[in-house]
């Protein structure tokens, strides 16, 4: 076989090879862009949840301090009569 045709051969393949790996590279990079841009989106919706959540505890904790002194309240109410009905249970 003659040497020329041998190189185009070769440059034919190569080609072909090279087009063939950029294509399924291509593929690859738009699939893994995809993923990427769901994370994106997953970790948006994350942040926003834990925002929430911290908004939902910072009330939690504001009202148990404003209830927490009335229910501290309504025991020492109440702790009068329950060292009488110690009291009497030990005697």
């Amino acid at each position: 076989m003659n040497d020329f045709l041998k190189m185009d051969i070769f440059f034919v393949v190569a080609t072909l090879a090279v087009v063939v790996l950029t294509l399924l590279l291509v593929v690859v990079l738009i699939r893994v862009l995809r993923i990427l841009k769901n994370i994106d989106r997953i970790s948006q919706m994350v942040e926003e949840e834990g925002q929430r959540i911290r908004e939902d505890v910072a009330d939690v904790r504001a009202k148990i301090k404003e209830e927490g002194f009335k229910l501290f309240s309504l025991f020492n109410i109440f702790k009068p009569s329950l060292k009488r009905r110690r009291s009497a249970k030990k005697s």
